[in-house]
């Protein structure tokens, strides 16, 4: 088994060395843990910070004895019965699902409302009209509700307006159903009809900004961490993963300079071999430090890259391409001064396009997603992503062929050169 041997020999050498171990290791966590700091992001967490909005209101509504008589029906808890749906928003608003949310505070008049915002007392003002009620349960006249701001495009004030707009649309929803039921003859009828609608819109969870800031549980796709540091810290691997497979093939060149290699020529051991075991040592190095990187962010990041099997395809589809790019390049290179050169350029060219994905925040354009394919380490990137998006290993397989392809193609040329060059 003397490939085995010669592989676990540069093998433990290139384990030796502080600065392959930093550049490695080190590096590719240190990027996307300090992209970690500056999102705030804590391990295993979902943390959130939501400013909380100084909203006031002023209720005109007088109320409607036809909205009561319409909301009898309705179920506990989802609207109470009431004659003024001014007091029915201001309670949603005022309720424990937003307080950590918005502060609600009440003035007497619109004027109050308007000038509250003005002065900067408050964020936004809601203003229901006299005959809010009336035209609700009118069903012919619009039923408008006054929403003022200081700053439209402030997060809090976007929060408010989110919250108010599902509570209206809710309200909106269920009179657009009672329009269009047929013969609604009593507000019975129009209460039964609203009940059913509120209940499904209810049920259908469409309040999915509210959910996301109130909820303690948010899925892992929302994990800032996850969704952003995730991609990076891949891309970073699979980065640095190809400076590893080229560094660690430079051995070969650095041994034939130094003139060990030749030495181990005159050895009884074949010459082929001795390449294999060389080639070997390559893969051995690359596969280390991927499966290193993979347990390190599990443990540092809480990073899901996918199922077992997913991952260990993904796995081969990085250290393959990677060690057999790194046995090509230096296949064709005459000596250490020479590949000094070229490595830094050509390996950071190539490593930025195929990472081109990831600058995009996982939305890039057709465009940049076949650029990126344009090499070795755009097919992995892609790989990985689609698993930790959740894609089936059947969606994936064919990024994967495209990685082993890439690796079949270097591997062979890279084997016939160094083969035709030490014959």
């Amino acid at each position: 088994m003397k490939i085995f041997d010669i592989a676990l020999k540069d093998l433990t050498r290139s384990f030796r060395s502080a600065f392959a171990l930093v550049f490695m290791f080190v590096i590719p966590l240190l990027i996307p843990g300090m992209f970690s700091i500056m999102f705030n992001g804590q391990q295993g967490t979902n943390e959130v910070a939501v400013p909380v909005t100084s909203l006031v209101i002023a209720n005109l509504d007088q109320g409607s004895p036809d909205l009561l008589a319409g909301m009898n029906s309705l179920p506990e808890g989802i609207t109470p019965a009431t004659d003024n749906l001014g007091n029915l928003i201001v309670g949603l608003l005022k309720s424990d699902d937003y307080a950590n949310l918005i502060v609600v505070s009440q003035v007497v008049d619109e004027a109050a409302a308007r000038a509250a915002v003005d002065t900067g007392e408050a964020q936004a003002a809601v203003i229901f009209p006299p005959d809010f009620s009336a035209n609700y349960a009118a069903m012919d006249d619009p039923a408008v509700v006054s929403f003022y701001q200081s700053d439209p495009s402030a997060q809090g004030v976007v929060i408010v307006r989110s919250i108010l707009s599902s509570i209206v649309d809710s309200l909106s929803g269920a009179r657009i159903a009672v329009s269009l039921a047929e013969e609604p003859s009593s507000p019975q009828a129009i209460g039964m009809v609203a009940q059913h609608y509120i209940q499904a819109h209810m049920q259908q969870n469409n309040f999915p900004l509210v959910d996301y800031l109130t909820s303690d549980e948010k899925p892992q796709e929302n994990n800032i961490l996850f969704s952003i540091i995730g991609p990076i810290l891949g891309g970073m691997m699979i980065f640095f993963a190809f400076f590893t497979g080229t560094n660690t093939a430079q051995s070969i060149l650095r041994e034939d300079e130094e003139g060990t290699l030749a030495r181990l020529f005159t050895t009884p051991t074949n010459r082929s071999v001795i390449l294999a075991g060389k080639l070997l040592s390559v893969f051995l190095t690359v596969l280390v430090q991927v499966i290193v990187l993979l347990i390190a962010s599990q443990f540092l990041f809480h990073i899901f890259w996918g199922s077992l099997l997913q991952v260990s395809l993904i796995l081969l589809g990085i250290v393959l391409p990677a060690a057999a790019f790194g046995i090509c390049v230096n296949a064709f290179l005459k000596n250490t001064k020479q590949a000094s050169v070229i490595f830094g350029g050509l390996l950071t060219v190539t490593g930025m396009l195929g990472m081109l994905p990831v600058f995009s925040a996982g939305n890039p354009s057709p465009a940049m997603e076949t650029v990126a394919l344009l090499v070795p380490q755009g097919w992995a990137v892609r790989a990985l992503i689609q698993s930790m998006s959740g894609v089936a290993l059947s969606g994936i397989m064919l990024t994967l062929l495209g990685c082993f392809a890439w690796s079949l193609v270097f591997l062979a040329v890279g084997t016939w050169r160094f083969q035709k060059r030490f014959a």
